[in-house]
Parts: C-alpha cells; sequence; structure tokens
C-alpha cells in the first residue's frame, strides 16, 4: 500500500493511499485506518462522513465503502477542532434570555456546534461570547448549552441552557415530546390530503451515508404532523405548518420528500431540477434561495426554574418571504 502524506502551513494535510490486492473488498475506514498515521478510526469515520474522502477522484461519505485493489485513496485532513469550543464574536439575534437560559433565532447557513467540516462559526461559539465563562461546559464540553439543533440551512428558533439544572429540565421536555415545535415549509405541490400526519420511520440512508431514508427495518419511530395554510400559484407548491412528535435528523425533510412533496430548493432530497411550468421571475427566486425553505416558527416550553410556560414566534424570514411571494405573482 503506497502512502503519501503532504503536510501545508495552513496544517491541512492530505493522505492518499493505493489500495493493496491484500486490501481488496476492504472497507475504506480500515484501509485508511491501517495506512494514515496519528488519525484514529473514529476521526477517519468522522472525516469521510463529513465528505473529505475521494476514492478515484469521486467523493465517498460512507466509511463502509468496499474498495477495489489499485483504487487510489485521497483524504484530507483538516485542523483538529479544538477540544473546548471557543468564544467568537458573533452576533445573535436574541429573542429572551435570563439567568437559566437564551432563546435565539438562528440564521440559515450557521451549524449549530462544532464537528468536523465546521470546526467553528457556530452557533456554540458565539453562544459562548455571548454568555461568558457559565455556559462552559454546561451539557458537556463540546456542545455547552446546547439541547436541540436545527440542519445548517433551517433557520428558527432555538433555546439554549446556560445551568445544569435547565439543560437536564429541557433535555427531559425533549425527551418527553412536551416541547412545542412548529415548522414553517415551503413543498412542491399540494400535499392530499391537506391535513395530516407522515409517521413512517427513519434511518440512515443504506447507500449514501450523509443522508437519511425512511426505512422499512432499522429506522426510528418518527412522527410529522402538517396542515397546508396556503396554496401558492396554480398549485405548483405549498406553504405547509409542520409539527414535530420526534425529532429525528432531518424529519420534515425526509417526510415530505418521501410523500411526493419535497421542500422547495432542497440541496440533498429536493427536485433536481425547476419544473418547466414555472414561469419568470420565480424561477430565478427558487434558484437564488441556495438552501431548504425551511423555518423553525414557533417554539414553547416549560421554564425550566420558574415553572411558567412560555411561547415564541419568529416571523418568515426574508429569503423564504420571498419565494412564497415569486410564487403568488407578489
Amino acid at each position: 500500500m503506497g502512502i503519501m502524506a503532504e503536510a501545508a502551513e495552513t496544517a491541512t494535510r492530505t493522505v492518499r493511499l493505493t489500495v493493496d490486492a491484500s486490501d481488496a473488498n476492504a472497507r475504506a475506514d480500515r484501509v485508511l485506518a491501517r495506512g494514515a498515521d496519528g488519525l484514529s478510526r473514529s476521526r477517519i469515520k468522522g472525516l469521510v462522513e463529513a465528505g473529505h474522502l475521494a476514492v478515484d477522484g469521486r467523493t465517498v461519505a460512507d466509511p463502509a465503502h468496499r474498495v477495489k485493489a489499485g483504487a487510489e485513496l485521497t483524504l484530507t485532513v483538516p485542523p483538529a477542532a479544538p477540544a473546548k469550543p471557543e468564544a467568537q464574536a458573533i452576533a445573535l439575534d436574541v429573542v429572551h434570555e435570563d439567568p437559566h437560559l437564551i432563546v435565539v433565532i438562528k440564521p440559515a447557513g450557521m451549524v449549530v456546534h462544532p464537528a468536523p467540516g465546521a470546526p467553528d462559526g457556530t452557533l456554540v461559539n458565539a453562544l459562548i461570547a455571548h454568555c461568558g465563562d457559565e455556559l462552559t461546559g454546561i451539557g458537556g464540553e463540546q456542545r455547552p448549552g446546547i439541547v436541540h439543533r436545527l440542519d445548517k440551512d433551517t433557520s428558527g428558533l432555538m433555546v439554549a441552557a446556560k445551568t445544569e439544572t435547565a439543560h437536564a429540565a429541557l433535555v427531559e421536555q425533549f425527551a418527553a415530546r412536551s416541547i412545542e415545535r412548529s415548522y414553517t415549509a415551503v413543498v412542491w405541490g399540494v400535499p392530499a390530503p391537506t391535513e395530516g400526519a407522515c409517521t413512517s420511520a427513519i434511518g440512515r440512508h443504506p447507500v449514501d451515508r450523509k443522508r437519511m431514508a425512511v426505512r422499512q427495518r432499522g429506522g426510528r419511530a418518527a412522527e410529522t404532523h402538517y396542515r397546508v395554510t396556503r396554496v401558492l400559484g396554480a398549485r405548483t407548491a405549498s406553504l405547509v405548518e409542520c409539527r414535530l412528535k420526534t425529532g429525528r435528523t432531518h424529519q420534515i425533510r425526509v417526510h415530505l420528500a418521501h410523500a411526493g412533496h419535497p421542500l422547495v430548493a432542497d440541496p440533498t432530497y429536493g427536485r433536481r431540477r425547476i419544473p418547466d411550468e414555472l414561469a419568470e421571475p420565480a424561477r430565478h427566486v427558487v434558484a437564488g434561495l441556495g438552501r431548504q425553505a425551511l423555518h423553525a416558527a414557533t417554539l414553547g416550553f416549560t421554564h425550566p426554574v420558574t415553572g411558567e410556560r412560555l411561547r415564541f414566534t419568529s416571523p418568515i424570514p426574508q429569503d423564504i418571504q420571498g419565494v412564497i411571494d415569486a410564487f403568488s405573482g407578489g
């Protein structure tokens, strides 16, 4: 197995391996673990799932991908994230804050916590800077204060804990499904019936490990209640309210796509091309959205210390509103 490692001044390095005949049909992560000095199996797994591996020039995101003899593996290894997230002065849209918790509107494009491929610039980095040392270590050093997540390109309301007591209580509420969460989505077509529930189990896609999928076996129970609130254009799209009973990864996106009504502009589960019947300027607006049309609009929970029932709402962000207006000819 030929190996060449390159170290750049940025501390990013590239590991290149040529698969020996003895490793034919072996898992990619196991081949890399044997040939990439200084990288643990778990670190390699995370890098592969984050899209840092190419096999013969093609990106592969499944650590269990079977490799052929003679295949060229190229693993890009970015600098390791700090053991503890660092404070970064990033503006936050705060809608509520008290000594125990903080509620913010996360913008589209922001990752919730540091991870491979997103070592900084996250909501956690911003929260540490905003809240100071009081947040450090709450609920764990890697994800201080975090009790739930939103996808990078989903905007909307999130609550974070500022004390261990608040963190434990909020986690318990999420586990008990007593948290109120509603999302605003723009989907292709008009779901029929216009109100109902999607209850298919969700798990990792059997081939593409970066995606989730409805699974007949091996998935986890998932329940999304939906309601069409407005039909857009000539039934080209709909504005849909979604309420979660569970919190699986990509749940709304997977459920609605499986039902035949994927979110507009969803790069992972959406349509590969804009329907021909959609006229300009709506085509231009949809193409320019750059993220799935999904916004966490409502968040309600019981305050972990005072016992007061809190409920927050967030208006539809300007970019999604622009899509709605374009469909409606506004």
